[in-house]
């Protein structure tokens, strides 16, 4: 793939084993319970698995996405493609989890654009995406370290 014209990631800290975020996070069914970006969830993590989505940014209306999924490693990585505009834009979306000790990692989540228009995308859409991704991150953290404890 050629070079992302732009690059949204948000990292965090979350006091629970790698283990423990990985089961909150592969269980997408359950995600409109915890994940204020992602409301809606179902499908099968499978390399080349579809999946169907309700994505809501902050201030942004409710879109329904259907990425394939690219590449998913348990208590690791979910990777995720989708293409729009007629394929001239695409978009590569990762929630990774790097186990720092027995009891804490890093969870990072966030999205590589590709293509002619994502030159377009403005800045606020930009900063809805990080505030979103934020916003999961520290959702995710609550929600693992509750299962946890």
């Amino acid at each position: 793939m050629a070079r992302a014209v732009f690059r949204v990631e948000h990292r965090l800290g979350i006091p629970a084993p790698a283990h423990v975020v990985w089961q909150v996070l592969a269980d997408l069914e359950r995600w409109g319970q915890w994940n204020p970006i992602y409301p809606k969830a179902e499908g099968r993590l499978s390399i080349g698995g579809r999946l169907e989505i309700t994505e809501t940014m902050p201030g942004g209306e409710p879109v329904q996405i259907t990425p394939t999924v690219v590449d998913w490693v348990p208590d690791a990585q979910i990777l995720w493609r989708m293409s729009q505009k007629l394929g001239f834009l695409k978009r590569l979306r990762y929630l990774e989890i790097d186990p720092l000790s027995d009891e804490g990692c890093i969870f990072a989540n966030g999205e590589d654009w590709y293509g002619r228009p994502a030159r377009y995308v403005t800045s606020a859409q930009r900063r809805a995406m990080r505030e979103g991704f934020a916003a999961l991150g520290e959702a995710l953290s609550a929600r693992a370290v509750s299962v946890w404890r």
